[in-house]
């Protein structure tokens, strides 16, 4: 039987203060993972973004590239944001038409309504619908890319998929364009419903209370939307993993974030141009 002895205690004590102290350090650390990562991946997704920038000004940029790239992003969100915008501007002109009645102003529905498309709900809506559509899609062929090695393969030979990905953007202000127009159709559509109103009068009175200034503010944050929605879509298909599923998380996730992002820019847009 060993004899107790006050150095045999204190040893006893530090080796249990020891391993408590080694218990709380890797709580502590399992508490900061989260936030570290958070931090990588921020400092990641900005780096991508300026080898990205770099890549799309670069002089052996691919044009047929990206006209392809276009292409299929139209064709894939095309439908879907016609009948979209048809219903946005249907919608609203229903919901309005009691109101304005009310005070006597119907004839200011269709300016209330093409304002209303033009300034936020036409650029909002198209680029969440295109966050789910066109950000999936990316994600998910990179990380297709991913796992069959064939990103690695591109790199090894010097061809750098990034800029001819990224640069698809430029689809997202023009469909905004396209949705404003249907949305105003859709409105057009709403206000015969109840009522009997011509083509080009509700077009004249539709574009009466509209100036310069409601679209160019809409434009450029469209063309930021767009940014956004494929810069996340290429990071996050871009640094997936190697396993099957990881195709599926960046898809998911760039859906997700990018959504997220559209709103934040679009609330710091509207605080910009409160201002001016």
């Amino acid at each position: 039987m060993k004899k107790f002895t006050p150095a045999a205690a204190i040893g006893q004590t530090l080796r249990v203060t020891k391993a408590h102290a080694i218990r709380l350090k890797n709580k502590t650390i399992k508490k900061a993972e989260p936030a570290r990562n958070f931090l990588y991946d921020v400092a990641d997704f900005i780096l991508f973004t300026s080898r990205a920038t770099r890549e799309i000004f670069s002089r052996d940029f691919e044009f047929t590239e990206f006209f392809n790239q276009c292409s299929k992003m139209g064709s894939r969100t095309l439908p879907l944001i016609s009948v979209t915008g048809i219903i946005i501007g249907l919608v609203l002109t229903i919901q309005s038409r009691p109101v304005l009645v009310s005070f006597g102003s119907v004839s200011l529905l269709p300016a209330m309504v093409s304002i209303s498309l033009i300034r936020e709900m036409g650029p909002v809506i198209t680029a969440l619908i295109c966050a789910g559509k066109i950000a999936s899609g990316i994600g998910a062929e990179l990380g297709s890319m991913k796992v069959t090695e064939q990103i690695d393969a591109m790199e090894v030979s010097s061809t750098n998929p990034v800029k001819f990905l990224v640069a698809t953007t430029i689809m997202i202000p023009l469909l905004v364009l396209y949705a404003d127009a249907l949305g105003i159709f859709g409105s057009w559509i709403g206000a015969n419903i109840k009522g009997s109103v011509t083509f080009n009068l509700f077009v004249a009175q539709a574009f009466a209370h509209i100036g310069f200034i409601d679209f160019m503010p809409a434009l450029i944050k469209s063309f930021f939307f767009g940014a956004v929605i494929g810069l996340v879509g290429c990071y996050k298909g871009y640094t997936a993993g190697r396993g099957t599923e990881s195709v599926g998380i960046a898809a998911n996730s760039a859906v997700v974030i990018s959504s997220l992002l559209v709103i934040i820019v679009d609330l710091v847009a509207v605080q910009i141009t409160d201002m001016l």
